[in-house]
């Protein structure tokens, strides 16, 4: 029974993990001046805290958008 509920608690975790590590990305490359922005229509996310709070609430969209509109240096 243990085992049957292991798999999505480590799958929450896992999920968890990732979104805190946003919010900290995020944080860090705003100190450093170059913010992660996603912009498009009349959605514009552009602080940590929205980031964090996207991918608590949207983690299968909002994880990939954030990859992807990081600035790779």
């Amino acid at each position: 029974m243990f085992s049957q509920a292991l798999g999505p608690l480590l799958l929450l975790l896992g999920v968890l993990a990732s979104d805190l590590w946003v919010y900290n990305d995020a944080q860090a490359r705003d100190a450093q001046g170059r913010p992660v922005v996603f912009s498009t229509g009349t959605l514009h996310i552009d602080t940590p805290a929205a980031w964090l709070l996207g991918c608590l609430v949207l983690w299968v969209l909002c994880l990939p958008l954030y990859l992807t509109s990081r600035d790779p240096r």
